[in-house]
């Protein structure tokens, strides 16, 4: 008769699985709480100190780090002297081990988690049980995961056991789980024991993609176990076509800057930079500005509202060539409207706001850069204000968005509002001065000469920059401040009649 080793902390599926096996002819050994939950469904068990000959031990620290129960795992079944073995020492042979560990990953996720809890949760006997299998799975079969236990019941059914191939897999699947579970300890406990020598990351694979930044580049998109909001990883795609490499890089630049707003706000970008981006009381009243901050970019481009789009804003995007839309939501009349064409992306992106500092990893070749992503936004002050002239009252809110928004644009980066929305963008310049050309040049294009704000990821090194923005009509821009030339550029201002705010950080986007 064969036999199945049954210990488990997610029980999902378990009295359904485990009773297959059991009509299959096979006898079912099993542990602890899997045993109770079995036989109380009418599953006859063998306990596991019946098979082992020795109690559990230690509050059920040890109960399955036996020889009896890893000698029946791992012998040989082609091998006469590890089976002369096993008879000598009374083992009968395991076919089958089910198991899945306990919950540590779930465990130190809680808020009030103590360390003592964290390492209660920390499994011994199980990953051991899986390696011992999955070692042997030229004729063991491991399973630790309940969605594999319907296509293993339909081959023990068919076969009266499972097929080589699907054993190889199973295994595989073993090493995986083990795997992210050793990780998931090693890096709570270093990171409890101030370590940081050593870096795991771990995604699952979401989606392959066509290519990468060019057709000849292969791509992959994967996703954290923990996405969390604002995040395409865990978007839901109503319609349009497969998202890109460049899709989903563009997507994500535009998430993190509405990230950064509480206003109702909508941005338009286009290669990773904003080109049209715009806050108001209404999001009807921020796209039609966002819009209208850049007609020409927008082609083409990604457009991301922090709030539903409705049927006005819908209306308002159906002659224009987007690639992709993202919202939290979508009206019925919105999507209506934007179903017609067919080749958009629609993305609801779940944009609630939660607290905690994330990662951001970069590759290099043959390495890893990893930093806290650039959340911060200072609120600017009147104390701040390092020029005799002095910003309006009314002159603060545009100031705070041109600061908000300029840290989301490629460095060198400079940004001119005026009433809450772009109207010119500098991005990425080798010089700020010439970055301040192009966002100007472009305002002026557009019809805005006058009471300007101009905002500066970092310092003007040279006041160059400040008497450029004086000839485009701009009356007062925020900078970080920290130049040697500092004193040069507040001179000019005052000098030019324009305000001039320091915040003392810094924002470049590489």
């Amino acid at each position: 008769m064969k036999r199945a080793l049954v210990s488990v902390s997610d029980k999902s599926g378990l009295v359904p699985f485990v009773s297959g096996l059991q009509q299959a002819g096979w006898q079912i050994i099993a542990t602890g709480g899997t045993q109770r939950l079995l036989e109380q469904n009418g599953i006859c068990t063998i306990g596991i100190s019946e098979v082992t000959g020795f109690p559990e031990i230690c509050d059920g620290r040890v109960k399955t780090l036996h020889p009896k129960v890893h000698g029946a795992l791992l012998a040989r079944r082609d091998m006469p002297s590890h089976m002369q073995t096993l008879r000598e020492n009374s083992i009968e042979l395991i076919d089958l081990v089910c198991v899945n560990l306990y919950p540590f990953r779930q465990t130190i996720a809680r808020d009030d988690v103590t360390r003592e809890e964290a390492i209660e949760n920390i499994d011994i006997g199980g990953p051991s049980m899986l390696r011992s299998a999955a070692k042997n799975n030229a004729s063991v079969t491991v399973v630790c995961d309940p969605t594999d236990y319907e296509k293993v019941l339909d081959e023990i059914r068919c076969n009266g056991d499972t097929s080589p191939e699907m054993r190889l897999q199973l295994a595989a699947k073993a090493y995986t789980h083990t795997a992210e579970y050793d990780m998931c300890i090693a890096t709570y406990m270093r990171r409890e024991a101030g370590l940081n020598e050593k870096l795991f990351l771990e995604y699952d694979l979401k989606q392959s993609l066509r290519y990468g930044e060019n057709p000849h580049q292969q791509a992959c998109f994967y996703a954290a176990q923990d996405a969390g909001s604002f995040s395409l990883a865990s978007a839901r795609q109503l319609q349009g076509k497969e998202l890109s490499y460049n899709n989903l890089q563009d997507a994500n630049a535009a998430l993190c800057i509405v990230r950064d707003m509480s206003e109702p706000c909508c941005v338009a970008l286009k290669h990773m930079n904003p080109c049209g981006a715009a806050v108001a009381d209404t999001i009807e009243q921020a796209w039609q500005k966002a819009y209208e901050a850049d007609t020409v970019s927008i082609y083409g481009g990604i457009v991301v509202c922090n709030r539903p789009v409705t049927e006005q804003v819908a209306l308002g995007m159906k002659p224009i060539f987007l690639e992709i839309v993202i919202a939290p939501a979508f009206t019925d009349e919105a999507l209506a409207i934007l179903s017609l064409k067919k080749n958009l992306r629609l993305l609801e992106v779940d944009m609630t706001r939660t607290e905690g500092q994330q990662m951001q990893y970069v590759s290099v070749n043959g390495g890893m850069l990893v930093q806290q992503q650039d959340t911060q936004i200072e609120t600017l002050t009147t104390d701040m204000c390092v020029t005799d002239n002095k910003p309006a009252a009314d002159m603060y809110a545009d100031l705070q968005f041109g600061w908000t928004i300029v840290k989301h644009v490629k460095s060198n980066a400079i940004v001119v509002v005026k009433d809450g929305h772009t109207v010119g963008v500098g991005a990425g310049q080798m010089n700020r001065v010439g970055s301040a050309e192009i966002a100007l040049k472009q305002a002026k294009e557009a019809g805005f000469t006058k009471d300007l704000i101009l905002a500066s990821d970092g310092f003007l090194p040279f006041d160059d920059t400040v008497s450029l923005a004086a000839q485009y009509g701009v009356t007062s821009i925020v900078q970080p401040g920290g130049s040697i030339r500092d004193n040069d550029c507040i001179v000019k201002a005052n000098e030019l009649g324009i305000s001039m705010l320091m915040t003392g950080t810094r924002h470049f986007k590489h």
